[in-house]
């Protein structure tokens, strides 16, 4: 069998790695081309482009690179063509997928959608293009069900969600050692994760690091983002108990005390690794405005949503200021407060539905 996988993202990357490991067992002579990155690269199959080469974000960046997007698209579509694939499996992405499921549809080509667009939270128009495009989609949400099949007649398949399996199945770290390899002091750990992209990080951490010096019986460590090299954080790099580390973000969860995190799947990554946090984010005003009346949901947080209610704080714009995100790490410290999200996360997990999911969809995909 022959698959065409797109993944247009790092963690479409992760997951996609993932669900080919899955497919691979099922059946090693499977041949797989794919769009994505060194995770599905190492596993096997045929990369036709990476992912860093189509990572624009932001309105006034896809403006400015709109020509290669639309190149992106033309030759994604005579690859294709070229490959002749069994199936199609879209992987998140849905600015760019959604354009090459209604190709594929019109070619009589199969389309699996895995890891669904969070049309839940904005452009939820975009139902009559996959009700049209997508002959099975596979969410790892456990709203996500009730929103396709109850809201809007579409069935799915909630398989749980593949964060679970990528925590579980990586390599333990040495808390000790690990402190010891990367200059690290014996302090309890305060991670920081300020985000991805440069206009992101600087205005989360400018913020963030206001902690380090009222907090002095703490270290703050910088997850530094792939995308990002060291000489971009090293301004910040100014107080004695602030380090960095690049490319290691799982590890330093693992052996954090608890953590200060900008809004996206790290707030599900942190809780999944049982880090009490405080979930942050800022922007502009102006896109501040554009986004409460695009986007209509009662939290920010993975974690919250899934839990539909206020497990972690989330400090949004104004309310993410150096006088309430001193408040609130002084409380996540606290004993009992940290008791109580244990409990939440435990349940969180519960909701997920456990591991398994990759291989839950490669079975789906291959059967």
């Amino acid at each position: 069998m022959r698959y065409y996988i797109i993944a247009g993202e790092a963690s479409g990357d992760l997951h996609g790695s993932n669900l080919m490991k899955a497919m691979f067992e099922i059946n090693p002579e499977t041949n797989i081309r794919f769009w994505g990155g060194d995770l599905m690269q190492k596993v096997g199959g045929t990369l036709v482009k990476h992912y860093k080469d189509l990572a624009f974000m932001g309105f006034a960046e896809v403006l400015m690179n709109i020509r290669t997007i639309f190149k992106n698209i033309s030759f994604c579509k005579e690859d294709i063509l070229q490959f002749k694939p069994d199936a199609l499996i879209l992987i998140d992405y849905p600015g760019f997928n959604m354009r090459i499921a209604d190709f594929a549809k019109k070619n009589g080509i199969k389309v699996y959608y895995y890891i669904s667009p969070q049309i839940w939270a904005w452009k939820e128009n975009r139902i009559k293009k996959i009700k049209r495009d997508v002959d099975e989609m596979f969410v790892i949400l456990p709203f996500e069900k009730d929103f396709y099949e109850q809201k809007h007649h579409f069935p799915v398949k909630f398989v749980g969600h593949p964060l679970i399996d990528a925590i579980a199945n990586r390599t333990q770290v040495d808390e000790v050692s690990f402190k010891k390899e990367y200059g690290l002091s014996q302090k309890p750990i305060i991670a920081l994760l300020p985000g991805s992209r440069k206009q992101e990080i600087k205005k989360m951490l400018s913020i963030m690091l206001k902690m380090a010096p009222k907090f002095e019986n703490y270290q703050f460590v910088i997850a530094g983002a792939p995308s990002q090299n060291y000489s971009f954080y090293k301004p910040f790099l100014k107080s004695s108990n602030v380090k960095f580390l690049s490319n290691k973000t799982y590890d330093l969860l693992s052996i954090s005390y608890a953590a200060i995190v900008t809004s996206g799947t790290a707030t599900l990554e942190t809780a999944l690794f049982k880090v009490p946090e405080i979930v942050c984010y800022k922007t502009s005003w102006i896109s501040y405005q554009i986004g409460k009346q695009l986007v209509k949901l009662k939290f920010i947080s993975l974690v919250n949503l899934i839990m539909d209610k206020e497990v972690v704080t989330e400090l949004i714009q104004d309310d993410f200021n150096e006088k309430k995100l001193e408040k609130e790490l002084t409380l996540l410290l606290d004993d009992y407060k940290r008791a109580v999200l244990f409990l939440d996360y435990y349940d969180l997990e519960q909701k997920l539905g456990g591991k398994g999911a990759s291989k839950k969809v490669a079975k789906y995909i291959t059967a």
